[in-house]
């Protein structure tokens, strides 16, 4: 189950950040003054095969595969990227993230599960 992360780094000049967090789920909201959406990063399959997909007000969607650097034998572990990736599962994800919010802010539940399911096929 998604719980809110207590005291999250603010970064002065962006919008407001909230971190959510559970065993197979990350989440990041940004919210602007008036406490709208303006973006969101949702993590999943964090244990097997990282993933990402993101939606902001600017840019739309995006969806990426998260590079742990980790694979690179002999050397020390590298700081983790995000890197292109394929097809989103968009049924399966929204599906997954609605089980996993009962306990955040409703309003960004129909909000975040809506723009899921918007994701261009």
């Amino acid at each position: 189950m998604l719980k809110e992360v207590d005291e999250v780094r603010q970064i002065p000049g962006d919008a407001r950040r909230r971190v959510f967090s559970s065993e197979d789920l990350d989440l990041t909201v940004w919210i602007d003054e008036r406490d709208g959406i303006t973006g969101f990063e949702l993590c999943y399959d964090k244990e097997t095969n990282e993933r990402a997909v993101r939606w902001s007000r600017e840019e739309g969607f995006l969806h990426q595969k998260v590079d742990d650097g980790e694979n690179r034998p002999g050397r020390y572990k590298s700081t983790p990227i995000l890197v292109p990736d394929g097809v989103f599962p968009a049924q399966r994800i929204s599906r997954l993230f609605q089980e996993n919010s009962r306990d955040i802010d409703q309003s960004f539940v129909k909000f975040i599960y809506r723009k899921l399911l918007e994701y261009p096929a």
